[in-house]
């Protein structure tokens, strides 16, 4: 599932993902069809007639509030179609959503994409690496969901520099 935005109460046309849908598919190359939600029977079936190379986007997980409360039923819900995970998204890795974090009890494998591997890569590298002394900014809209990191942080910096509407 993908984000966009953060709608109120349910779906928001604003916030669908179908131009999302038509740009992959411009830069793929081939059709990319939008599910038209991101649970339920309608989605199972859809993915149950893809083909192999057949891309399909999911709608918007944010439409429900279950997604960022974690839910376990919508969560089982969510999940349910598919056989493996892949997270491919590190500025939402660090969040214990339903689609970040719930699917993994239900699909396994779970396991990180390239791009997500890549950038944990260079930060070890960095901090590992990094000169002394060193200086972590960390920036954001909630300090609750960055304690672990800082705490992290605070081991491996000098200084640790808090920002932004945390």
């Amino acid at each position: 599932g993908s984000h966009l935005g953060r709608p109120k109460d349910g779906p928001e046309d604003k916030f669908s993902l179908g131009p999302c849908a038509e740009r992959m598919g411009e830069l793929l190359d081939k059709k990319v069809e939008l599910a038209p939600d991101c649970i339920g029977d309608d989605v199972a079936k859809m993915v149950d007639g893809l083909e192999d190379g057949d891309v399909l986007m999911l709608e918007n997980t944010r439409f429900y509030k279950e997604e960022t409360k974690n839910e376990a039923e919508f969560v089982e819900k969510l999940a349910a179609p598919f056989d493996m995970f892949v997270n491919d998204a590190f500025g939402t890795a660090h969040r214990a959503h339903a689609s970040t974090e719930g699917v993994t009890k239900f699909l396994s494998p779970s396991v990180s994409g390239f791009l997500l591997a890549k950038e944990l890569e260079y930060l070890d590298g960095a901090i590992a690496n990094g000169e002394k002394p060193m200086a972590a900014i960390v920036g954001g809209s909630k300090v609750s969901s960055k304690i672990t990191v800082l705490d992290a942080l605070l081991d491996k910096c000098d200084k640790v520099i808090i920002g932004g509407g945390m």
